[in-house]
């Protein structure tokens, strides 16, 4: 009760977050260290029922579940959470390119406002009636001829800057259940943050990221990808595929309960049936009044293996569309509940030619959660709290400020104030470049939809 006491009286600066997925909600509290590492203090996990790929559907079940591991968290940690750090993914999510460009009058020194300007014309894009901003992330800048800039060039002499990000887009009424969910929780949402992008950083060095690397966090609703490459974020997106529709495959194939789907493939499954032996079976009990059933390992491997591959093949079809699978140095991280499928590295080798490895929270530490630190299925919600802060936009920013809101007030120089109409004129200097998939995000919802009645939720 001591340590508890010390934690609330002594550490101000704590973090919370809450990982909400398909099969559970994780709460989760840490503290950053001056060095930068992250201390994780409590974590707490319980199922929920209420997300189907990434998306809430049932706003009561997924608000009892978060009080239910915030509860319990505080009670174990002896604190009390008033605001948390949530994920947020789901097929509903889709990212586009963008460039600005602005002049700097005089070829003066690039101020922190020139910037700043940048970035916020990236708000300014034209979105879907239901649609919101979640991230605006630089990727990197130009100034006048001088390309391939990765840090902000504040304090560079130029006539002409230009930068170009990465937009991460959310439909608004997703987002509004979510922030429902928290809010019936009895908490205060500091931000939202993209699921791949918390799981990259709590799995991913940065030499990985420098060296070219995709993170994919397999999930029980979706996939989740983040693309990496000269330390940039340089691609994202989300598969609405996960574990719960291998484990639906079983269910059918085997003509068993989903609940002895899900223990089978956890205990006995493999994602390379070459690899399962044919002699080795597995009895399943039977419904009562029917025999019981028995499953060869090797019919089991076949199932997931069919399942996985198709997923793979996603993932390919992305690391293609991203223009960097020939740079992917570092290979694959595979992160997420379902990176604990026995043989996924190999097939996943096997079938893109890259080098892959199990990613869990490395760059975390712990004195009381150190199994979880290993524990590939939390990657996300410690990651949160590493992300925390950390990604432009994570606030959420609606349509209607993109059209509506006041342009930054200008720096105080002693000038005369411009004019509206220079405003004006000032304003029509950004110019926007899109990279988007519509056509394939469509092929995959539809593809998705097909699996919906087949979904059990865990």
């Amino acid at each position: 009760m001591l340590e508890k006491q010390k934690y609330m009286s002594q550490e101000l600066n704590l973090i919370s977050a809450i990982d909400i997925g398909s099969t559970k909600v994780v709460a989760v509290v840490g503290r950053k260290h001056p060095s930068g590492l992250l201390e994780v203090l409590g974590i707490e996990k319980v199922p929920c029922t209420g997300v189907k790929r990434g998306a809430v559907l049932n706003i009561e079940e997924t608000a009892r579940s978060i009080q239910q591991a915030v509860l319990a968290l505080e009670d174990r940690l002896g604190i009390k959470l008033s605001e948390v750090y949530a994920s947020i993914t789901g097929q509903h999510i889709r990212t586009m390119g963008n460039r600005s460009y602005r002049f700097i009058k005089g070829g003066s020194v690039i101020s922190t406002f020139d910037v700043e300007q940048l970035l916020q014309d990236s708000y300014r894009i034209v979105l879907e009636p239901d649609e919101k901003i979640l991230h605006v992330i630089p990727q990197d800048y130009i100034v006048d001829h001088e390309s391939g800039i990765k840090k902000s060039p504040e304090g560079y002499s130029g006539q002409k800057i230009e930068g170009n990000f990465h937009v991460v887009i959310g439909r608004s009424t997703t987002i509004k259940n979510l922030e429902k969910c928290i809010e019936r929780a009895g908490l205060r949402l500091n931000g939202l943050i993209l699921s791949s992008l918390a799981s990259s950083d709590s799995v991913l060095s940065d030499e990985e990221k420098e060296a070219g690397v995709v993170m994919v966090d397999i999930g029980g609703g979706t996939t989740d990808l983040a693309l990496f490459h000269d330390g940039i974020l340089r691609y994202t997106a989300v598969i609405p595929f996960g574990g719960n529709v291998i484990t639906s495959d079983i269910k059918e194939g085997c003509a068993i309960l989903y609940k002895q789907a899900e223990a089978l493939k956890t205990r006995f499954g493999s994602a390379l049936g070459t690899l399962a032996r044919e002699d080795a079976l597995v009895t399943i009990p039977g419904i009562p009044g029917w025999e019981p059933k028995e499953i060869s390992f090797k019919s089991l491997a076949c199932i997931i293996q069919a399942r996985m591959e198709e997923i793979i093949e996603l993932i390919i079809h992305h690391m293609e569309r991203s223009g960097f699978y020939d740079k992917l140095g570092a290979g694959i991280v595979l992160t997420g509940g379902g990176a604990r499928l026995n043989h996924l590295s190999e097939l996943t080798k096997l079938k893109t030619g890259l080098d892959v490895r199990i990613g869990n929270s490395s760059r975390a530490f712990s004195t009381e959660e150190k199994d979880a630190l290993n524990d590939p299925s939390l990657v996300t919600a410690i990651g949160l709290m590493m992300s925390a802060g950390k990604y432009p936009g994570s606030t959420i920013v609606t349509r209607e400020q993109v059209l509506f809101e006041d342009m930054p007030p200008e720096e105080t120089t002693g000038k005369k104030k411009k004019s509206s109409g220079n405003k004006s004129k000032k304003s029509k200097k950004s110019k926007k470049t899109e990279f988007t998939g519509d056509l394939f995000e469509k092929i995959q919802r539809n593809f998705a939809s097909i699996f919906d009645e087949r979904d059990t939720e865990m």
